[in-house]
């Protein structure tokens, strides 16, 4: 994949990482501006290239009562403001076979979910919108099955995709990231590591999935360390607060820290 085909993507020649960050789910248009605003102050900074994240629609949810969305339209049209106002690329989840065409309308990459990555006609309708394709791999899946995935986007004629690690169940109620998957990923396609799912607790008795944002720096520096392409990193000002995964989204206060950090670890890292 080259990075530089994404529209309005900034810094692709800073040999940074680049970043997928931004809230879980789009709850509204103020807090989507506001988190876009100060994530693209933060990157411009570092010289990230950078791609705000927001899901239009949570399908994937533990409880039939749990938040899942402002609806379809309202929330992509929030995407494509945020993308108008900051001059910024935006990546939003797909479920369904009808939502590839629909989204591709407003966002700039599809991303297929973890458990969903399996499902060819899903993943041939995000391959044939032209967009590009963001494969998370299966909690279930091994690194090296992950080439069968990214030949279901090339093989539509579709050249540009990436792969992004979002750790392995490890137990009923753990994730666990083994960095050896990296670079047998990077041998498919450009690779990403998502810090903050990576450190899910899921399937707890309450039927609201936990986290370790505790250890959202270690994971990160880790995947910096070990040569991945970009990093992906679920963001809010009030986490607890969140309409969801807010167990385990980095509060947005710390963000810059992070980023600053992993850039000084991008910096070394080359140089070696």
């Amino acid at each position: 994949m080259n990075l530089q085909i994404i529209p309005k993507i900034k810094h692709t020649h800073s040999n940074n990482f680049f970043l997928l960050a931004g809230p879980c789910a789009i709850e509204g248009e103020d807090m989507a501006l506001r988190i876009a605003e100060q994530v693209v102050k933060i990157t411009d900074s570092l010289e990230i290239p950078y791609i705000f994240k927001g899901s239009f629609k949570k399908a994937n949810r533990s409880r039939i009562d749990s938040f899942t969305g402002i609806g379809d339209e309202k929330a992509l049209k929030i995407l494509r403001k945020v993308s108008e106002t900051f001059d910024v690329p935006t990546v939003t989840d797909i479920h369904e076979v009808s939502d590839a065409a629909m989204a591709a309308e407003y966002v700039d990459v599809l991303q297929i979910p973890a458990f969903l990555v399996r499902q060819t006609d899903l993943v041939v309708a995000a391959a044939n919108t032209g967009k590009v394709v963001n494969l998370k791999k299966g909690q279930f899946m091994s690194p090296e099955s992950m080439k069968h995935a990214v030949t279901k986007v090339t093989d539509c004629g579709n050249p540009q995709v990436m792969v992004t690690d979002r750790g392995t169940m490890f137990g009923y109620q753990d994730m666990i990231v083994d960095f050896r998957g990296i670079p047998t990923m990077r041998e498919f396609a450009p690779t990403v590591l998502d810090v903050t799912h990576s450190l899910q607790q899921p399937n707890q008795s309450s039927g609201v999935t936990g986290g370790r944002p505790d250890m959202i720096a270690t994971i990160a520096r880790a995947g910096i360390a070990t040569g991945v392409d970009g990093i992906f990193i679920e963001t809010h000002f009030d986490p607890a607060n969140a309409k969801s995964d807010g167990a385990n989204m980095l509060d947005l206060k710390y963000l810059e820290k992070l980023l600053t950090d992993l850039t000084a670890i991008r910096k070394t890292i080359i140089k070696l």
